[in-house]
């Protein structure tokens, strides 16, 4: 039996010897179901046998050697890209998928290999077909796996980035309010200077890493859930805005119960980005309003400023990546990259939660989240 033939026959056989082997690469593999265990070996395995069963000349057998002419498998490159691409979502590291693979092509060869009798020259020329389909498969997933790691650096970079804004404003502004109402003595001229010049000097830093993932900012953010009051950390997100804003006071109300299990890191980027985005887009003579409702099951937060609308062609882009908002739009100068909301929406999608937005002249804007106690 050629080796195609024996691979879509027992390709059950072979994708149970590889959820077997795929149940070992733990620490990942303790959280995956069958049907995750088994991603995509079925489709992979039967791509490679379609692409065995494809006529190659030499010329092209030598050119797939090394990984150049036309692309003859799509199928097989799918599904090993997908395949790549879910691996990393779930936290196999690449040793893990690599050794996935290595085992499929043992299993393989060996399982077939018991069910030949008289080895034939054919035998070995769909060995050699075999390997290219596998080693091309292997390389599909990897370049995808790769893609998704480089992919997730360069989001944690842009969020770090982005959010040494805010500490890096509180210490500049602390600077200017300690030369204007403080009596300094030339010690301590001396060294609010040097605080000025290191926030200025961290500041250029981090522009030069938000410029190098600007065009690199490719998805769900890991959370660690604590029990914690979203009214403390909304307080507390207001008290560091005032200490870099304190021409706008933002004001809090909270209605109910708002406990909850919730990382309380990601909650104050959450908060320090809408807040930040409020005193950013809104008026001075009217401060942002943050409101908490609690819920049976979840813990609604609103923030509501007054200022320019964001237009509504902008509202279903409002919380892409590097995507200006209504300010800019209208010509008035910002620093920003657009990536507060973003990371707004990353957070709230990493606890299972939804957020809305919603903007007029007459009502102002209002972004609304509702966060699950716990999922």
């Amino acid at each position: 039996m050629r080796l195609s033939e024996f691979i879509a026959l027992h390709a059950d056989l072979i994708v149970d010897e590889w959820e077997r082997f795929a149940q070992t690469l733990t620490p990942a593999a303790d959280t995956l179901n069958r049907a995750q265990l088994r991603d995509h070996a079925h489709s992979i395995l039967l791509a490679a046998a379609r692409d065995m069963d494809t006529r190659q000349s030499a010329s092209e057998q030598a050119a797939k050697a090394k990984g150049e002419g036309p692309d003859t498998s799509p199928g097989l490159d799918q599904a090993a890209a997908s395949h790549g691409e879910l691996r990393h979502t779930v936290g196999f590291d690449l040793v893990q998928m690599t050794a996935e693979f290595r085992h499929l092509r043992a299993c393989v060869l060996r399982l077939w290999v018991e069910h030949q009798h008289t080895p034939a020259l054919a035998d070995f020329q769909d060995m050699i077909r075999f390997n290219e389909a596998i080693d091309e498969a292997l390389a599909e997933s990897t370049a995808a796996y790769a893609e998704q790691v480089a992919r997730s650096r360069d989001i944690f970079l842009a969020i770090l980035g982005h959010d040494l804004r805010a500490p890096l404003q509180a210490v500049n502004m602390s600077t200017e309010m300690l030369l204007r109402k403080a009596t300094l003595d030339s010690q301590g001229l001396s060294l609010v200077g040097n605080i000025k010049n290191g926030a200025r000097h961290m500041g250029a830093m981090v522009n030069d890493l938000l410029e190098f993932v600007r065009s690199r900012l490719g998805s769900s953010l890991p959370i660690e859930r604590k029990t914690m009051s979203l009214a403390d950390a909304a307080q507390a997100a207001i008290d560091e805005a005032r200490a870099g804003r304190p021409d706008c006071q933002p004001t809090l109300q909270v209605q109910g119960d708002t406990q909850g299990r919730w990382d309380r890191g990601r909650i104050d980027q959450l908060l320090q980005n809408l807040i930040g985005n409020a005193l950013q887009h809104g008026t001075q003579q009217q401060a942002p309003t943050l409101t908490l409702k609690g819920q049976a099951d979840s813990v609604v937060l609103s923030v509501h400023n007054y200022g320019p609308p964001i237009p509504q062609a902008a509202l279903g882009t409002v919380f892409d990546p590097l995507v200006r908002g209504a300010g800019e739009a209208l010509g008035s100068p910002s620093t920003s990259l657009g990536l507060g909301l973003f990371i707004v929406k990353e957070v709230v999608q990493a606890h299972g939660g939804s957020i809305d937005v919603t903007s007029s002249a007459a009502d102002g804007t209002t972004f609304t989240v509702v966060l699950p106690r716990s999922t």
